[in-house]
């Protein structure tokens, strides 16, 4: 069994006891978070639900496990001959999720 959830406008694929990285939410490490976007679903059995976008009656839960940041994304740009240069630095925020159950 599997979803399709959106969030943080990306989609990612999340079954039960998953594990994913996404943009940052707000809460703390343990809080419940609950993901009401379900793009698709996918039982056991085989047969699957396309929403248009969304489907209804059908939401993922999760837990948050920790808050951080990515490694840094370094924008180097160049004009040679030009005596012109600038770098500049990233790094992004992020939340760890684990998924705790998918309800139908």
């Amino acid at each position: 069994m599997f979803a399709v959830i959106k969030t943080g406008g990306k989609q990612y694929r999340v079954a039960a006891n998953d594990t994913i990285t996404i943009a940052t939410l707000a809460g703390e490490a343990g809080s419940a978070v609950t993901f009401g976007d379900v793009l698709l679903f996918t039982n056991g059995e085989g047969a699957t639900q396309v929403g248009a976008p969304l489907l209804s009656g059908i939401s993922v839960t999760g837990e948050i496990v920790s808050h951080g940041r990515d490694a840094k994304v370094i924008a180097f740009k160049k004009r040679r001959r030009q005596n012109s240069r600038r770098k500049r630095g990233h790094r992004q925020h992020h939340t760890v999720v684990r998924i705790t159950g998918i309800s139908a």
